[in-house]
């Protein structure tokens, strides 16, 4: 009798620990800020003619539209080097692609979103450097800036920005790395003692390129630009948390959640340290988890 009341005691424990992390979808529209002022899709997406159905073609374009039926014209970036931020790695500098079709995985990954995000070469991009979330209230009140390479600081510095790019290579092994592996095609394989045990404690949501056969850091790498607020996780080999919708915010593509309520939460530092294996508790003997 003992012992069926500790099973019950502890599925009840169990519960409770899953329904504090997993909660309904939200009630605003999960596009959140990209609904762009009521538009919707096709803000960014337009069904005929790329930029030019959505009257924004600035130079001309012969493939505008060609990829994802984009409606935002990007003309302006073609072929313009940016050098985003130092990792161990170095600066990564990215020479954006020519074309909308140029095949490689910049085209989606980095060039769309700066033909809204970037304040420099895109200006007239729809951002107005304004935050649609509520923000917690430990971010202060200041406003967050949201257009790269016009942020406040020098105009056309992108080296306050996370590395990005096709040399902003992701690797094993190393120093400040998972020992983790990388197959034959690009893919990061978290395998490893430590990594595989990450995977367990939290998971691996990012979504990196692939260049040349290696795992590449593109702006989508992190950011999954049609869910804000929400993130569905399914409990597998990508991740060991509870299945459900978890909530997230800035459109990070993981339980990303810095406006929780518990004191020891960490699952924002959880998200980069899918990256960042050296600043992870698994790499360093620690026996944390993740905390919601």
């Amino acid at each position: 009798m003992k012992n069926i009341l500790l099973i019950a005691l502890l599925l009840l424990a169990t519960a409770g620990f899953a329904a504090a992390q997993i909660g309904a979808a939200p009630a605003t529209d999960v596009l959140g800020a990209h609904l762009n002022y009521g538009r919707g899709c096709a803000a960014c997406h337009a069904p005929h003619s790329g930029a030019y159905g959505n009257g924004k073609a600035g130079l001309a374009d012969p493939t505008a539209g060609s990829i994802a039926l984009w409606g935002e014209d990007v003309s302006a970036l073609y072929g313009k080097t940016i050098t985003t931020g130092q990792s161990e790695h170095g600066n990564a500098i990215e020479t954006l692609p020519t074309a909308l079709n140029a095949g490689t995985p910049d085209v989606a990954g980095v060039l769309m979103c700066l033909s809204c995000h970037d304040g420099n070469y895109a200006q007239g991009a729809m951002m107005k450097n304004q935050v649609y979330e509520k923000l917690p209230a430990t971010y202060g009140t200041a406003p967050i800036p949201t257009l790269l390479g016009n942020d406040g600081s020098t105009t056309g510095n992108y080296l306050n920005d996370h590395p990005v790019g096709m040399n902003a290579t992701m690797t094993c092994g190393g120093t400040y790395d998972w020992d983790c592996t990388i197959s034959a095609t690009g893919a990061v394989q978290m395998t490893g003692p430590n990594s595989s045990k990450f995977l367990t404690n939290y998971g691996f949501f990012v979504s990196p390129g692939v260049y040349k056969n290696q795992p590449v850091v593109m702006c989508t790498t992190c950011h999954n630009q049609h869910l804000m607020n929400v993130v569905k996780v399914t409990t597998g080999p990508k991740s060991g948390l509870p299945s459900g919708n978890y909530a997230t915010m800035f459109f990070i593509r993981a339980p990303y959640n810095p406006a929780s309520g518990t004191g020891a939460s960490n699952q924002t530092a959880q998200f980069c340290r899918q990256c960042h294996g050296g600043e992870a508790n698994e790499m360093n003997g620690g026996t944390a988890v993740t905390t919601f």
